[in-house]
């Protein structure tokens, strides 16, 4: 499917946004599921953000791990930038190219919303990071997995898991990163798609496979 706003090839490109704890890489698995079910011969790549090469995963290590403050706000946001720009020349484009869809663990507007809004950065001044390090790659859809901060904080950190350095961030953090997508969602609601994270796995699982099966089936007919 080629997209007239988007990125120029004939895949379907899908990211996941959501504060800690949201359950994106869940809904991803549930989503690679649905969709082979309905279409076998459908090639899904699912990655992530920080990550997806072996590059992008080092600089991951560096932006996950350690003390909350152990980086600068404009190296947080280079780092994670430098990041995407080898994913999406490496990963995500060359997947598109060939007809795949690609199912990503937050995009572009993780880091309007960490790296920018969350630390009283315009959101200007990350695209103009953006501008110059990227091609022109931008999502067909964008699932915003919506919860209370509070909530998705004491779910991640219950993981037990060694990256938490932005779970530990603190509320006033979160709060900002929750108003920030919910901003950015109502400056782009074509794109970006919200759905209530607090509801069932199953019930969110469903509502995400309604919103994506039309891109399949006009694919298909393509």
């Amino acid at each position: 499917m080629t997209s007239k706003y988007t990125h120029d090839s004939m895949g379907i490109f899908i990211t996941f946004e959501g504060g800690e704890g949201s359950g994106k890489s869940t809904q991803i698995k549930c989503l690679k599921d649905k969709l082979l079910s309905l279409r076998p011969d459908l090639e899904i790549v699912i990655s992530r953000e920080p990550g997806g090469t072996e590059v992008a995963e080092q600089i991951r290590n560096i932006l996950v791990n350690g003390a909350a403050d152990k980086l600068s706000v404009k190296t947080e946001a280079l780092l994670m930038i430098a990041a995407r720009a080898e994913h999406i020349d490496r990963v995500i484009l060359p997947a598109l190219q060939r007809g795949a869809m690609v199912l990503c663990d937050r995009f572009k507007d993780s880091s309007i919303v960490y790296q920018g809004l969350a630390n009283d950065i315009p959101k200007e001044e990350i695209d103009k990071i953006h501008e110059f390090a990227l091609k022109k790659c931008e999502p067909d859809l964008t699932i915003l997995l919506d919860i209370p901060f509070e909530t998705g904080i004491k779910r991640a950190l219950d993981r037990n898991e060694i990256d938490q350095r932005f779970e530990k961030k603190g509320e006033d953090f979160h709060k900002k990163i929750r108003d920030g997508y919910l901003e950015i969602a109502s400056l782009n609601p074509k794109r970006i798609k919200k759905i209530n994270a607090s509801n069932s796995i199953h019930n969110i699982s469903d509502e995400i496979y309604q919103l994506v099966k039309p891109l399949i089936l006009r694919s298909k007919n393509k």
